[in-house]
């Protein structure tokens, strides 16, 4: 199964391009990304093609992450459509600790979470 790695950047220029070279370096693909900052403090959420060799550059490098099952949800296409599984995960107790958008198809949407509790978030997300 595919994993999802949200990784704690400073947030400074070359920060993220630091830590792509190394990926780079290893010949590891990113499939998916996305991240931000405030503050001091910045952030990535990626999938790549090698669990494995992302786990070792990030330990190389001593960066703080979490890594954890990717977990899919499909929502309308429309406002409100994540807050319905934002909500159906908050009432389950399951904390986010980050989510890449995955694709587009007519008036659907597909997230991927990085989750505390993968079994619970899908079980929530099975429920109507």
């Amino acid at each position: 199964m595919s994993k999802q790695f949200v990784i704690q950047l400073s947030h400074t220029p070359g920060a993220l391009a630091a830590l792509c070279r190394e990926l780079e370096k290893r010949a590891v693909d990113l499939k998916a990304i996305g991240g931000g900052g405030v503050g001091d403090h910045g952030h990535v959420i990626l999938k790549t093609a090698d669990d494995g060799a992302t786990r070792e550059v990030l330990k190389a490098g001593n960066y703080q992450f979490i890594e954890g099952d990717s977990v899919l949800a499909e929502v309308d296409d429309k406002p409100g459509g994540m807050l319905s599984v934002l909500e159906r995960l908050s009432r389950a107790g399951v904390n986010v600790y980050g989510h890449l958008f995955t694709g587009r198809w007519g008036d659907r949407a597909t997230f991927s979470f990085v989750v505390d509790d993968p079994a619970k978030a899908r079980a929530a997300l099975e429920q109507k």
